[in-house]
C-alpha cells in the first residue's frame, strides 16, 4: 500500500492539471468558485430533499423535491471535479490530512446511503404526497444524508487547520 501511495502522490503533482493549479494565477480562484458553486448545488438539492423526508416543509410533495436531485447530482460531479484540481495541486497536503481522510470517508458513507436509499425507498418515498411523513426507514436515510453532508462541509473546512507536517508523512 506505502507503494502504490507512493506512486499515486508523484503521478498526481506530476499531471498537467498540477502545473496548470500551482503556477497559473487563476486556476485555484476558479476551482474554488466552481467547488463552491457545486457544493450550494448539491446541498440546495439534497439538503432540501432530506430536510422534506425528516418531516419538514410537509405541505411540499417529495416527487416534487426529487425532481431537484439531478441538480444536486450535478453539484456533486462539478466537486469532484474541481476536488480532484486540489489534490493534484497540493498532493501531500491532502493525502496524509486526516481531515481530507474523514472527508473521504463522510463521502463515501454518504454514497452507501444514497444507494440504499435507491435500492430499499425511492419507490415508496415518490408516491408520497404533501402532508404526509415519509417511511421511517427514509427518515433514517434523510438523517444519515443530512449528517454526512455537514461531515464532508465540516472536514472541507478543516483541511487548512490539519495540514501535516512534512515529517509525519513516512513515505515523503
Amino acid at each position: 500500500m506505502d507503494a502504490f501511495l507512493t506512486s499515486l502522490r508523484q503521478w498526481l503533482h506530476h499531471t498537467q492539471l498540477a502545473d496548470f493549479m500551482n503556477t497559473s494565477n487563476w486556476g485555484w480562484p476558479i476551482a474554488e468558485s466552481v467547488h463552491f458553486i457545486g457544493l450550494c448545488m448539491l446541498i440546495g438539492a439534497v439538503g432540501m430533499f432530506d430536510l422534506r423526508m425528516m418531516g419538514f416543509a410537509k405541505r411540499v410533495p417529495l416527487g416534487a423535491l426529487h425532481r431537484l436531485i439531478p441538480w444536486g447530482v450535478a453539484g456533486y460531479c462539478i466537486n469532484v471535479l474541481s476536488g480532484i484540481s486540489f489534490l493534484t495541486a497540493q498532493t501531500d497536503q491532502y493525502m496524509y490530512n486526516p481531515a481530507f481522510q474523514m472527508k473521504m470517508l463522510f463521502m463515501g458513507t454518504a454514497g452507501i446511503n444514497v444507494l440504499v436509499f435507491y435500492l430499499t425507498m425511492s419507490r415508496k418515498v415518490a408516491v408520497t404526497g404533501a402532508n404526509e411523513n415519509a417511511p421511517m426507514a427514509a427518515r433514517v436515510i434523510a438523517v444519515t444524508s443530512l449528517a454526512c453532508w455537514i461531515g464532508v462541509i465540516v472536514c472541507g473546512r478543516m483541511l487548512t487547520f490539519y495540514r501535516p507536517p512534512w515529517h509525519w508523512c513516512p513515505w515523503c
